[in-house]
Order: structure tokens, then C-alpha cells, then sequence
């Protein structure tokens, strides 16, 4: 099997996993205080269209990242791997804590232990690693511009958003735990 369609089916089985948390993760009003401000809503459009637009500008354009190398789809593959290993790794860690909108559970607690230990939203992480693949897959600097800013400030708001709700429902023990933690880049960012 290609390297190509590995990471094809690694891209289409992470989209499916998506919607399938989306119906199994959400948090009702009953279950918690709901903070989302529309971040559901404006962060999936973004994200799914700028995969759709990234690959179809790949596809219908000349391969213009390093003359169209063909050890980038070996880091791609890698990549997405990676990103989904920091995703899942970061969503699994959580379980009972994690939604796919922004919430507060009456029995959740800031987590500080593992990935979270090095960055505050380690789930985003992984799929700003993700779409980094994704446009080094399409071997086109345009597909990776796409995949990197629409998604990147999609994210950015979520975590305005998300760093608000957890501010507002921990108060200084986040604020204590934000000052030593990064949000997306353990030591940069």
C-alpha cells in the first residue's frame, strides 16, 4: 500500500472520528453550563472547507513545494500520525471532561498532568499538526497557506473562548496554571 493512500485513509477515518464525537461528545444544557459563543459553529465550516479548498488547490495545481518532492508525503504521513496520537491522546485524557462545544461540568477540575502539563489545549495541538500534513501532502505552498490560516484562526477564537469559560469557572487556579503553560506550542506559544 502507497504512502499516499495510508495517509488518505488516515485523513478520512480522522474526519469520520470528528463527526462521531460530535454526536457523542456534546454537552447538553442539562449535563453543564454551556460557553460556546459559536465557536461550534464557526470552527467545523472552517475546518472541514479548508481541507475540501487545500486539497482541491493541490490537486488542480502544479506540485510547487520543493519541486514536488515525494519524501513529503513521508512526512506527511508522519505528521498526521503524530497529530493524531497528540489528539486523541489529549481527548481520551479528558473523557468525562471532554465536549466538543465549549462547557464547564459541574464535576470537572483543571487538568495539568501528561499533555496538559506541556500545553493548555494539547487536543488543538494535534490538529494544527494535522493540517500542517494535510498541506504538505498536496506538495503545493498554497494548500498549505489554506490549511494553516483558516483553521489557525478558527482554533485561536475557540481558545479565546474556551480560555474565558475556564477563567470564569476556575478562576485563579486557571490563571495560575495559563502563566507556566503554553497554550499550543510547549515553550513558544
Amino acid at each position: 500500500m502507497s504512502v499516499a493512500r495510508v495517509f488518505y485513509i488516515l485523513l478520512y477515518a480522522w474526519t469520520a472520528s470528528e463527526f462521531l464525537l460530535q454526536l457523542a461528545k456534546r454537552t447538553s444544557a442539562r449535563r453543564g453550563a454551556k460557553k460556546d459563543r459559536g465557536s461550534l459553529m464557526v470552527i467545523l465550516p472552517v475546518i472541514f472547507v479548508s481541507i475540501w479548498c487545500a486539497i482541491w488547490y493541490g490537486d488542480t495545481r502544479p506540485r510547487t513545494m520543493f519541486g514536488g518532492a515525494h519524501w513529503l508525503m513521508q512526512t506527511a504521513l508522519a505528521l498526521m500520525i503524530a497529530g493524531l496520537v497528540i489528539r486523541w491522546v489529549a481527548i481520551i485524557t479528558l473523557w468525562r471532561s471532554f465536549s466538543v462545544n465549549v462547557a464547564i461540568l459541574p464535576t470537572q477540575t483543571v487538568h495539568k498532568t501528561g499533555l496538559y502539563s506541556l500545553v493548555r489545549h494539547p487536543s488543538y495541538t494535534g490538529m494544527l499538526v494535522c493540517f500542517v500534513a494535510i498541506g504538505l501532502a498536496e506538495r503545493n505552498w498554497g494548500s498549505l497557506a489554506i490549511m494553516l490560516l483558516f483553521p489557525a484562526a478558527a482554533l485561536l477564537y475557540r481558545i479565546h473562548v474556551e480560555e474565558r469559560a475556564l477563567t470564569e469557572a476556575f478562576g485563579a487556579e486557571y490563571v495560575q496554571y495559563s502563566q507556566v503553560t503554553k497554550r499550543l506550542v510547549p515553550g513558544i506559544y
